[in-house]
């Protein structure tokens, strides 16, 4: 699957897709055990925030389940030929009313690959013409592939701050 082009997304997908290297459902399928075995390797720091205010590694994790959970609902609507306009997000107020402290981290851990390996069902599914159907998130039009390549990047984004600033393995 080619990279999606420039006017087929916002400016600020340009964060994440630029992250995106290689067949985008082998990326996703990775993901499924990297990102899992990252939070694994690293749970004696859940609680660890790098400074006052930041996310703790378990708010970080949850982050990246919500927005999972936010893209494909994106994807699903504009496959699907939603025409309503779907709302954005604040992410800090997500994670702030959340209750991440509260949950338990090995059950998040299995929660983000089984959430992932159920979408992956989802990601296969889509045709050409599904995945360049458009529509309107946050008010900016943005198509089903820019969408997909985001999720694969937002992940990658944040392991990569997870490393440089949180120090995990």
């Amino acid at each position: 699957m080619n990279r999606p082009q420039p006017n087929e997304y916002p400016a600020w997908g340009e964060t994440y897709i630029s992250k995106v290297n290689g067949d985008i459902i082998e990326i996703l399928e990775e993901q499924v055990f990297s990102i899992p075995a990252l939070f694994e390797l690293n749970k004696d720091k859940e609680n660890f925030a790098y400074a006052e205010g930041k996310w703790t590694l378990k708010e970080m994790l949850g982050h990246i389940i919500d927005c999972e959970r936010i893209f494909v609902y994106r994807m699903t609507a504009f496959a699907r030929n939603e025409a309503q306009h779907l709302p954005g997000f604040d992410e800090d107020e997500y994670v702030l009313n959340a209750r991440f402290s509260e949950r338990n981290y090995e059950d998040m851990i299995e929660e983000f690959s089984a959430l992932r390996k159920a979408n992956l069902y989802f990601f296969k599914s889509l045709n050409e013409a599904e995945l360049a159907r458009k529509g309107v998130a946050s008010e900016r039009e943005i198509n089903v592939k820019s969408i997909l390549f985001i999720a694969a990047g937002h992940i990658i984004h944040h392991v990569g701050v997870l490393k440089e600033r949180y120090h995990v393995v």
